[in-house]
C-alpha cells in the first residue's frame, strides 16, 4: 500500500491497527506511571504495590488492603468504604499532581480478597459502526434483559472478550510495546 499523505505510515485507508502515536501525540508519556505512584503513595496505605493500568484517557489505581478479622463480605466492604473516606484529601492531592504529569485522570480503586470497588472512574463513550447482524446480537441481549441498552450490551460483550482472551490480548500488548519501543529507536523523517 502506498502511502497517503495524511496516514505516512501506510494506515488509516484500509489499514489494521493504529499507527501509534497520532492518537497519543498530545499526551506525555505515562510508562513510568506504576514507579511514580509507588514512590508517592503512603507506605501504609496498601499491603503490596498497587495495580496501575493506563490507558489514552485514564489512570486506575487499585491496590490491596488489609483483611480484617472477620470473614464476613460486609467487613471488606466496610473496610474499603472507611479507607475511601480516609484517604480522600490525600487521593484527590495525589491525582492532581498525576494528572498534571500524565495528562490522564486518575481513577482509586481497593480490594480484600475477592471483595473489590473502583471509586469514580470513568466510563468513555467509543463510536462503532455495526451490521445489522451486529446490532441484533445487542438487541437480543437488552431484550432478554442481560443489558438496559445497546451501550451496555456492547460493554458487556467487550468484557466476556477480555475474560476470555486475557492471555492473548496481553502477548498482543507486549508486541505492540516493543514495536513503539523499535519506532523510537528509529531514524526521524
Amino acid at each position: 500500500m502506498a502511502p497517503h499523505k495524511r496516514f505516512p505510515h501506510g494506515r488509516g485507508r484500509g489499514g489494521y491497527g493504529r499507527p501509534g502515536g497520532w492518537q497519543q501525540a498530545d499526551l506525555p508519556d505515562a510508562s513510568d506511571a506504576s514507579g511514580w505512584f509507588a514512590g508517592r503513595l503512603p507506605d501504609d496505605w496498601f499491603t503490596g504495590a498497587p495495580d496501575v493500568t493506563v490507558d489514552r484517557d485514564e489512570i486506575t489505581v487499585i491496590g490491596d488492603l488489609p483483611a480484617p478479622d472477620s470473614d464476613d463480605p460486609a467487613a471488606a466492604e466496610g473496610r474499603i468504604s472507611r479507607w475511601r473516606e480516609e484517604t480522600r484529601e490525600t487521593r484527590m492531592k495525589i491525582a492532581d499532581q498525576a494528572q498534571a504529569r500524565y495528562g490522564r485522570t486518575v481513577s482509586w480503586g481497593a480490594r480484600i480478597g475477592d471483595t473489590a470497588q473502583l471509586f469514580t472512574h470513568l466510563s468513555v463513550p467509543a463510536m462503532t459502526r455495526l451490521r445489522q447482524s451486529e446490532r441484533q446480537v445487542l438487541d437480543t441481549l437488552v431484550d432478554a434483559g442481560v443489558a438496559r441498552s445497546r451501550s451496555e450490551a456492547l460493554a458487556w460483550c467487550v468484557r466476556l472478550v477480555g475474560q476470555h482472551t486475557d492471555e492473548w490480548l496481553s502477548g498482543l500488548r507486549e508486541a505492540m510495546s516493543e514495536v513503539e519501543r523499535l519506532r523510537a529507536q528509529g531514524p526521524e523523517l
